[in-house]
């Protein structure tokens, strides 16, 4: 009997037990194929949900369920991870897909949506003088902000009054500004100034909104003058749009001034806003004649006008509380402000735009958003289909769910063009037909119209859409004819206008 070579054995038993494992690795690609499938069609079914959830009616129950269907694939994509023969990259793409398709609202900055705005170790230094920078103002050895509050009185005061009588002004400031925060912090940040003192500026002098104006000229959410305002880039852009009322340009220029102030003024941040409200002249000139002694030296703070004494210390509270809203129980209100563009399907105004987005996500809707974001526009012109508009990924989805079609597209268009006047009627003669009959016709005598004035002279507290409403004039004939530039519209006391288009 001969022996095979070794070779030849090795190889025969290695077949034999190949085809004994054989049947359990194809059983065993069989569950791994079923596995896959399986994870597939939980991912088509996700898939499935969300699409249909993107053609609801309700804006809150597509938001929950495109949510839960995104939270699904993002299950299916884990367990991809793990199951052998399952391509991550195939799930992934559709999960990433839907995602990117899906807006990201930012309501609150923390879980319990009450973290403070900032981050002071965030804030970078930049080329300015060491006490200026934002850095400095709001370290411990030399912020200014933690000596006033704890040693001064009258910031005390104002911190007092904004959480007191004059908290809906500092809620809805703070509301307004997180729509624009955006487009106005950068340049502070860039100055190398505490993006809380611009909330204080800003809250003290608009309360956030842009379309604001003074009795004396000042406009915008930083109430620029125009000649202040010219020196620093702001004022007619050619188109006829007035700069100052830009949030990203009149942040800009704020940060340019108070810059310029505090390199007079020794970086004092009192003195600098004393010359932003008071007049930089009159602020040049106390701070050369008293030694460059501080705002709060009696013989300063005497020098400066009522108003400004109030304002200096008004706007520091307001930024301080902006740092610190823990400290005193303050709950900012949630706002949704990730940028984005709403590009429109069909003409409307962003009276319109109000009316049929809601108030979902807002307390009191997004009208006043809608105007900070795009002040170019007047809230009652309607715009051309195919005009791009500022707005958030709230906003956006909004806008595609209830301004592109459906009953409260029909119900606003319907309000929005509504006249008070196809309302009246003419009721005719109240006597009865008989009574009639039996009178003699008296004589009708004529009545002569009153004459219509031609002139009207502006009283305080006037606006030109108020007078525009009592006299039944067409604001933009009133405007022409007076050469009123829009979108402010600046009147004043004493002024005489011509009421051309009036009826």
């Amino acid at each position: 009997m001969s022996l095979r070579p070794l070779p030849v054995i090795a190889a025969l038993s290695l077949t034999l037990l190949a085809g004994l494992c054989a049947p359990a690795a194809q059983a065993e690609s069989k569950r791994d194929q079923a596995a896959v499938a399986v994870l597939q069609q939980r991912m088509d079914a996700a898939e499935k949900r969300y699409r249909d959830a993107m053609l609801a009616v309700d804006e809150e129950a597509a938001a929950n369920a495109t949510k839960a269907a995104l939270a699904e694939m993002k299950g299916v994509v884990d367990a991809c991870a793990k199951q052998r023969g399952c391509s991550v990259e195939t799930m992934l793409a559709t999960y990433e897909r839907l995602l990117l398709a899906t807006p990201q609202f930012d309501d609150a900055t923390a879980e319990d949506g009450n973290a403070d705005p900032i981050d002071e170790s965030d804030l970078d230094d930049v080329d300015v003088p060491d006490s200026a920078n934002a850095a400095s103002l709001l370290s411990e050895e030399g912020q200014r902000f933690v000596k006033m509050v704890q040693f001064n009185p009258a910031v005390q005061a104002g911190i007092r009054r904004w959480l007191t009588d004059m908290r809906p002004s500092l809620m809805d400031s703070y509301e307004n500004y997180r729509y624009m925060q955006h487009l106005m912090s950068p340049a502070f940040k860039q100055h190398g100034l505490p993006e809380a003192l611009l909330f204080g500026i800003m809250a003290k002098e608009s309360n956030g909104k842009v379309h604001a104006g003074s009795r004396a000229g000042a406009v915008g959410p930083l109430q620029f003058m125009p000649a202040t305002g010219r020196r620093f880039g702001l004022g007619n852009d050619g188109s006829g749009f007035d700069t100052r009322y830009d949030p990203r340009a009149s942040a800009d220029a704020a940060a340019q001034y108070l810059q310029e102030r505090m390199a007079q003024l020794n970086n004092s941040i009192e003195l600098s806003l004393a010359g932003y409200n008071g007049g930089e002249g009159r602020a040049l000139r106390v701070f050369r004649e008293t030694g460059g002694r501080s705002f709060w030296d009696m013989d300063v703070y005497n020098q400066f006008p009522a108003e400004t004494k109030d304002y200096v210390p008004m706007v520091i509270a307001a930024a301080w509380l902006f740092l610190h809203p823990k400290d005193y129980g303050i709950r900012w209100p949630r706002v949704s402000a990730r940028p984005a563009t709403v590009t429109l399907s069909q003409p409307a105004s962003l009276y319109q735009l109000t009316i049929c987005l809601g108030n979902w996500g807002s307390r009191d809707g997004y009208l006043r958003a809608l105007r900070n974001l795009n002040p170019r526009w007047e809230p009652g012109q309607t715009l051309p289909a195919g005009t791009a508009l500022n707005a958030t990924t709230r906003i956006a989805w909004l806008y595609r769910f209830n301004c592109t079609r459906g009953k409260r597209l029909e119900l606003a268009q319907q309000l929005i063009a509504s006249d008070v006047r196809s309302a009246l009627v003419r009721v005719g003669d109240p006597m009865p037909a008989g009574v009639a009959a039996a009178q003699p016709a008296a004589p009708v005598t004529p009545v002569r119209a009153p004459a219509k004035p031609k002139t009207y002279k502006v009283q305080r507290g006037d606006t030109l859409g108020g007078i525009a409403r009592k006299l039944r004039c067409d604001i933009g004939d009133l405007a022409k004819a007076n050469r009123l530039k829009k979108p402010s519209y600046a009147i004043k006391p004493g002024q005489t206008l011509k009421l051309d288009g009036c009826g």
